[in-house]
Formats: structure tokens, C-alpha cells, sequence
């Protein structure tokens, strides 16, 4: 896994997402300038990404069931130890399904804790783990029963201001459990670190947060409070949503806006997005787009959002997950390796994104 030193400059085009032309647009956020560079490159299909304390990254690895570390130079060292044995033997990567999530639980002078999110011979899972420099120790299942399939296997995870943890399922191709409160698929799920239904959830004894979703890939928090996902429409609107509690999200009634749900705050064309994961910072919300092969920058105001901006068009092909790192910069990780893409000499990478 090389490290390129090769800075590439790229001219921002200030584009605004597809909305529903019977509402206003929002105002145009002032144009922005961007620069990217190889951080890593070599690797086979990087799906999750989560910072530790000491700033390296754990990167989970969706096919080849296993994770690395990153530094902030380029170094690369791959996670052993029993938990990543036991990785290698039970995930079953298929088609969107694999070892997808991860997040940092906390840490102590045993290590940092994790949790990471796979696709097994049963079903969809969350498992638990302690991290003590390379060595991943034994994993504990938390959640299990999230059902699998070839797709819409949801895996995002993320630990929440209120320091309890988020996951994303999706349909598994079963759409009226997106509307079922008694299935997990379909949701977004609000937990303790041991995977117990998190005091203050909308029905009580529930891991359900909200639900009506297809296939929520980001989750992320403002400064102030919001909770954003990002979410892949069917055929023609893909969705980013401010969460709140009990919300119904209305799929599979509805695909993008309709009256009865929860509304999006943004909406694109399938082809313009298919966004995956997920980061929000001080001043905007950023979506790694797969299939609209682009990073979507969108701004946030007192009162909402503003028009969204695109980033890095058709530049590193498709783009699958995006994380603040300890500096600031961004971190994204390209996906033409996950077998919809085109793989680039390279590929697949990790890119240090500079916005600004």
C-alpha cells in the first residue's frame, strides 16, 4: 500500500441539488476551493472509518473481513489478534454486506473500545471489542437479528452526543419491515454499548430510534444538536434527513418528499448521489457520493441548510465514506473496488481533503 505525495488541486463547481421544483431554493452558498491527496492507496474496498485517541484511523475492510490502522503520515498496519481471527471467521461478505461499521466506544488504559458491524452466516450484527495497540481482542456480539441480504444491508455506526450508540439497517430487501416497529431492519437504532434499548427511546423497551428507511449509510451531529442521515432512494430521489425521535422517515410509501413523514431537508437524483457516509463540521454537512462519484457539501444555516455544493466531480470515481479527522482535514475513502466501479491505478485510496 503506497503512499502517493501527489497533491491534486481541483476547481469547485457550485451546483445545487435536485428539490422538488414547487419549493424555493435557499440561497448559494459562496464557492469554495478544495484540494486532495493520497494518503493511502492499495486498498481493497475501505468501508468504515473511525478515529482513535492517539489520531490513527481504524478502517474496516468490507470483503476481505478484516481492518487497518492509518496513521496521519500514510503508515498502514494491519489489525491482528483474536477479535481479528474471529472476524476473519464469521463475516460472510456478499454483495453490500461484509464488515461494514465502525465506531469508538471510548478508551481507558486497556485500550480503545470498539464496536464494528458485520454481515454473518445468520444475519446482520454488532460487535464489541477491545483494540490494545495492534491487537483486537475477543468480540462479543451486542446487537444480533438485524436481517441480511444481497443489499440494502445498512452498517453505519456512530456514538452520539448523549454518548449512546447509532445504528443504521436497512430493508434487506424486505420493504414493509421499514414500517414493522417490531423489526430492526429498516431503522435507525439508538442503543447502550452493550446493546440494550437506550433509556429515553420513543417506545420504551425498543432499540428503534426512527424508522420508514431503505438503507440509512451516514450518520453525523451539528453543534447544535441535529442528527443528519443520509439515506439511497430507490429509483429516483436519495434523501438527507434531520432525525428526531419516533420519526417516520416513510419508506416504502414514499421515496424523497411526501405528505405524511418526516420531509428531507435535501433530495437529489439517484445519479447526482447514492450517498454513503457521512461528516458534519462546524459550518457544513459532507456526503461521500457512490454512484454520483462526488462529494456533496451542504451548508448549514441558523434555520436549516443551504444549496448544496459538489466536490471532486468524477475526479476519484465513486466515493464511499467521509470522516473528520484529529486536524480538521477531511478523509475520504474511495469504493471502485466494491465491484460497481472502475477500478484507477491506486485504487482503492484513502484521500486528505482540504475544504476551505
Amino acid at each position: 500500500m503506497a503512499r502517493r505525495g501527489v497533491l491534486v488541486a481541483v476547481a469547485v463547481l457550485l451546483l445545487a441539488g435536485c428539490t422538488a421544483t414547487d419549493e424555493p431554493r435557499p440561497s448559494a452558498a459562496p464557492a469554495v476551493g478544495v484540494t486532495a491527496t493520497d494518503l493511502v492507496t492499495g486498498l481493497d474496498v475501505p468501508w468504515g472509518l473511525a478515529f482513535l485517541p492517539d489520531g490513527q484511523a481504524v478502517v474496516t475492510l468490507r470483503d476481505a473481513a478484516r481492518a487497518v490502522l492509518v496513521d496521519a503520515g500514510g503508515g498502514v498496519t494491519d489489525v491482528t489478534g483474536p477479535g481479528a481471527d474471529q472476524l476473519t471467521a464469521e463475516v460472510r461478505p456478499a454483495g453490500e454486506g461484509g464488515l461494514l461499521g465502525v465506531a469508538l466506544l471510548g478508551s481507558s488504559a486497556d485500550g480503545a473500545d470498539l464496536a464494528f458491524y458485520a454481515t454473518t452466516a445468520d444475519d446482520n450484527r454488532v460487535l464489541r471489542g477491545t483494540l490494545s495497540g495492534h491487537d483486537l481482542g475477543p468480540l462479543t456480539p451486542i446487537v444480533t437479528g438485524i436481517h441480511k441480504a444481497g443489499n440494502h444491508d445498512g452498517g453505519r455506526l456512530a456514538v452520539g452526543p448523549d454518548g449512546d450508540l447509532y445504528v443504521s439497517t436497512g430493508d434487506a430487501g424486505t420493504r414493509p419491515d421499514a414500517q414493522d416497529p417490531a423489526s430492526l431492519n429498516g431503522k435507525i437504532l439508538r442503543v447502550t454499548f452493550d446493546g440494550d434499548p437506550a433509556p429515553g427511546n420513543p417506545t420504551p423497551g425498543s432499540r428503534v430510534w426512527s424508522l420508514g428507511h431503505r438503507n440509512v449509510q451516514g450518520l453525523g451531529w451539528s453543534a447544535d444538536g441535529r442528527m443528519f442521515a443520509s439515506e439511497f432512494g430507490q429509483d429516483t430521489w436519495d434523501e438527507l434527513n434531520v432525525i428526531v425521535p419516533g420519526g417516520n422517515y416513510g419508506w416504502p410509501t414514499v421515496e424523497g418528499r411526501g405528505d405524511g413523514f418526516v420531509q428531507p431537508v435535501a433530495v437529489w437524483h439517484t445519479d447526482e448521489a447514492s450517498p454513503s457516509g457521512l461528516a458534519v463540521t462546524h459550518d457544513a454537512v459532507y456526503l461521500a457520493a457512490l454512484r454520483g462519484e462526488r462529494l456533496w457539501r451542504v451548508p448549514l444555516t441558523a434555520d436549516g441548510v443551504g444549496t448544496p455544493q459538489a466536490l471532486l466531480v468524477g475526479t476519484y470515481g465513486r466515493l464511499r465514506t467521509v470522516a473528520v479527522a484529529p486536524d480538521g482535514s477531511l478523509w475520504v475513502l474511495t469504493n471502485n473496488t466494491d465491484g460497481r466501479g472502475n477500478p484507477r491505478p491506486g485504487d482503492d485510496r484513502i484521500l486528505r481533503v482540504d475544504v476551505g
